[in-house]
C-alpha cells in the first residue's frame, strides 16, 4: 500500500495550519488553524472491506512534571508514550482519499461531535479528551482530528505518524465511544495491509526540525 499527502513531505515539518497549537512569542502557544491534512492511499490488498486511519505521536512525555513549566525543559532522555490525534474507522473500501480540512477546521472547545464522520466512517475520541479533562473551559469528548500541540519546552521535535489500515471486515467491534487503543485492539487479526507518512513539529523555538 501507499499513503501520500500534499500537506508535508514524509519525515518533513508539519506546516502550522495543520497544528492545534502554534508558537506565540508572548504566551508560548496559541491556537492554530487545526486543519486535517489531505490523505490519499492506493494499492489496497484484495479482500479489503474497510479502511481505518490513525494519527499518533509516539514522543509524548511519560511524566508531566516539567511539561510547559517556566524555567524547566522536558529532557530528551525521558521515556515517551503514544498520544492519539486522530482515530477514524469503518471507512468504506470505495473511499481512497480525504480532503484537506474535511474532518477538522479550527479548534472546537469541548471537542467536535462524533462518532459519525464524513465519508461514512466513525470517529473515535483522541487523547485531548484526557488532556483537557480537568479544564472547565475545554473539557469534553474530542472526536476526530486535532493536530499537534507538543510541550513548548520539550527538547525534541515530535513525530506525527499517519497510518492507513486495510481491513478484512466492514466494521470494527468497538463501543460507541472508542479510543485509539480500542481501535488498535479491534484491528488485530484483520489487517491486510498498511502504509504510513510521518511529519515533525515543535513549539520550542530552540528546537530545529
Amino acid at each position: 500500500m501507499k499513503l501520500t499527502t500534499t500537506a508535508f513531505a514524509d519525515t518533513g515539518a508539519v506546516p502550522v495550519e495543520f497544528a492545534f497549537g502554534r508558537i506565540d512569542p508572548a504566551a508560548h502557544v496559541a491556537l492554530s488553524q487545526n486543519l486535517n491534512p489531505d490523505l490519499a492511499w492506493s494499492d489496497a490488498p484484495s479482500g479489503t472491506r474497510s479502511f481505518a486511519i490513525i494519527c499518533h505521536d509516539p514522543d509524548v512525555p511519560s511524566r508531566g512534571d516539567d511539561v510547559n513549566q517556566e524555567g524547566r525543559t522536558v529532557p530528551a532522555s525521558l521515556p515517551r508514550v503514544d498520544f492519539f490525534h486522530w482515530v477514524l474507522i469503518d471507512l468504506p473500501a470505495s473511499v481512497t482519499s480525504i480532503a484537506r480540512g474535511a474532518h477538522s477546521s479550527g479548534v472546537t472547545a469541548r471537542g467536535k461531535a462524533g462518532p459519525a464522520a464524513p465519508g461514512g466512517g466513525r470517529h473515535g475520541v483522541n487523547d485531548y479528551t484526557g488532556w483537557f479533562s480537568g479544564d472547565k473551559e475545554m473539557a469534553g469528548a474530542y472526536h476526530g482530528y486535532d493536530g499537534p500541540c507538543p510541550p513548548w519546552n520539550d527538547t525534541i521535535p515530535h513525530r506525527y505518524v499517519f497510518t492507513v489500515y486495510a481491513l478484512d471486515v466492514p466494521s470494527l467491534d468497538v463501543s460507541q465511544r472508542f479510543t485509539g487503543q480500542d481501535a488498535r485492539k479491534a484491528m488485530q487479526g484483520h489487517i491486510l495491509g498498511q502504509a504510513s507518512v510521518t511529519g515533525r513539529y515543535t513549539l520550542n523555538p530552540a528546537v530545529a526540525l
